[in-house]
């Protein structure tokens, strides 16, 4: 039984970036074998039981032989799997893809190939500068700065290039800038030709060096650039003084550390992320569904939902809307009212501040005799005990639990060094806490009420209070604070 194999574009390095047609395959593959730089949120659309195998090399740091690659590769693939053969940028691009699918082919390995955002023109739009322009440049070439050590003499018509009419990108070329810029001089391109070096481009930290020919190596020295970085040659370089937009968002250069559930993280780091910080991902917590068994909801004529995950652990357990026909519904705040509206429920009853006590006061003049509560385990008792003491039969389904999410030592230094902490829920600054992480250092964000409490709790006093209290409300929270 032979298994196929994805070449697969990860793309430069922002998650952002990835193709859908990439995104689907990780998440059906049984192996992944992944190149350095690829983007841990890449990684996190596999499945929990792939097997998630590095085979990346770094410049002059390790190194895992492409032979033992070659070797994964058809290994994998005799024995039946859908293999995941992850690239930085695109496969066919600087990439070894090409390598890889002849010996997949020669093999008699079925495979495809799955472009990806190439560096040469991601590190250059980040950076503020079109790899091409009506006017200036109507050409572009990709070339490798680093050839293969092996050859005997180099493979690239310096004098070509240095005639080529348009602009020339070069790919893992910061080792070698002083040759490449004097190659190019000697061919006829002027010392005065403008220069760009994008270090890390789309990735936390990218910086951009413009530069001339003449001195761009000494400059490039001078500033540390190091690898992975993208070298562009040409007038349009002097584009980004006009064009540079990375910079202009209103959090770029922070770094927010996000310890909500990772499967929930997702939006929320999508909207740091646009504003132009760095998230980072630190999940503290995970929600674990429980086994409950509802009754009948005809027997009710009120249903709270206190949390998007009640939400939609409550939805997957009816047949459809139709189960709440004629029944009263109540969500604790926006973030549960969307999550119920996504599942084709519009509440009727939904208070501005999402926490227990606005949901008790908007319920003040609603007629109910029977309620059912749809919540987590562990969550407050405020909503039930006021219902009762109004004389209401109560019923609590504990749809889910917040248990702890074990935090790498990596994750617990990053979030050490994030200018904001971000937290969703109380439970989430007890496990974060529990699992050693510091609540000193960066700016404590709070979602609401209950997690600050929860934050003074352990010693620590939220610098910024959420409102509304919802993820996009923590989102505003934090651009607020940075504006300040």
């Amino acid at each position: 039984m032979t298994g196929i194999v994805h070449l697969v574009g990860a793309g430069p390095g922002d998650p952002g970036l990835l193709t859908v047609r990439a995104v689907e395959l990780i998440a059906e593959a049984d192996v992944v074998l992944y190149d350095r730089l690829i983007p841990p949120e890449a990684l996190a659309h596999a499945r929990p039981d792939a097997e998630l195998v590095y085979v990346g090399k770094e410049g002059e740091g390790p190194q895992v032989p492409q032979a033992d690659t070659h070797a994964l590769l058809l290994g994998h693939a005799r024995a039946g799997r859908r293999i995941v053969r992850l690239k930085g940028g695109d496969p066919f691009v600087f990439g070894r893809g090409g390598e890889e699918a002849l010996v997949l082919r020669q093999a008699g390995v079925p495979f495809e190939v799955v472009p990806g955002v190439t560096a040469g023109v991601a590190a250059p739009a980040y950076a503020g500068i079109p790899v091409t322009h009506r006017d200036t440049a109507s050409a572009v070439a990709f070339v490798t700065g680093h050839e293969d050590p092996a050859k005997p003499e180099t493979g690239l018509d310096w004098p070509a290039l240095a005639r080529f009419p348009g602009t020339l990108v070069f790919y893992m070329g910061v080792r070698t800038l002083a040759r490449i810029a004097e190659r190019l001089v000697a061919g006829g391109r002027a010392e005065s030709e403008p220069v760009a070096v994008v270090e890390r481009g789309t990735l936390p930290g990218q910086r951009t060096l413009i530069a001339t020919l003449g001195d761009v190596a000494e400059r490039a020295a001078q500033e540390q650039i190091r690898a992975p970085a993208i070298t562009l040659v040409g007038p349009v370089a002097r584009l980004r003084e006009q064009l540079a937009w990375l910079e202009a968002r209103p959090l770029h250069g922070r770094i927010v550390a996000v310890t909500r559930a990772r499967a929930q993280a997702s939006a929320l780091a999508a909207g740091l992320r646009s504003l132009g910080a760095t998230v980072v991902e630190t999940p503290a917590i995970r929600i674990r569904p429980l086994e409950t068994t509802l009754p009948p909801l005809r027997v009710y004529d009120l249903v709270c939902v206190t949390s998007p995950n009640g939400a939609e652990l409550l939805m997957d357990r009816l047949r459809d809307a139709r189960d709440l026909a004629g029944i009263t519904v109540a969500a604790i705040g926006p973030g549960t009212a969307r999550a119920l509206k996504e599942r084709g429920i519009e509440p009727d009853v939904v208070p501005e501040r999402a926490i227990a006590e606005s949901l008790v006061e908007a319920l003040e003049h609603v007629p109910v005799k029977r309620a059912l509560i749809a919540r987590a385990a562990e969550g407050r008792d405020v909503l039930p005990d006021a219902l009762r003491a109004r004389g209401v039969e109560v019923d609590v389904a504990a749809l889910y639990e917040s248990v702890p999410e074990p935090l790498a030592d990596g994750a617990r230094e990053a979030a050490a060094g994030a200018d904001y902490l971000l937290f969703a829920s109380a439970s989430s600054v007890r496990f974060f806490a529990q699992a050693g992480g510091a609540l000193e250092g960066p700016r404590l964000v709070s979602i609401g009420p209950a997690t600050s409490d929860e934050l003074r709790a352990h010693g620590a006093e939220p610098d910024v209070e959420a409102a509304p209290h919802t993820p996009d409300g923590l989102v505003d929270a934090v651009l607020r604070d940075a504006r300040a």
